[in-house]
């Protein structure tokens, strides 16, 4: 597994979520990014998502930089609008 960093965004997110009655942890975004249930590409970034609850999944936007998996933001969405 290559070394996982969050931006200063990312890190921030985790007090914002809380704050909106959303629990996540580093160790289930990284979850998503090995192994998640849908993949999505563009040039630059990944986004992975992996079923947190009945009804919610975790996005992940995340990109690869010298090795290094480098977690943009991530946030929660309902799982109903990706056919998760």
């Amino acid at each position: 597994m290559r070394k996982v960093t969050f931006t200063k965004h990312a890190t921030e997110k985790f007090n914002l979520l809380r704050r909106f009655g959303f629990r996540v942890s580093e160790d289930q975004v990284i979850d998503a990014i090995i192994s998640p249930g849908r993949v999505d590409r563009s040039e630059r970034q990944t986004f992975s998502m992996k079923v947190i609850d009945k009804e919610f999944a975790l996005r992940v936007v995340h990109e690869e930089r010298k090795g290094i998996i480098l977690v943009i933001t991530f946030y929660p969405v309902r799982r109903k609008r990706y056919e998760l």
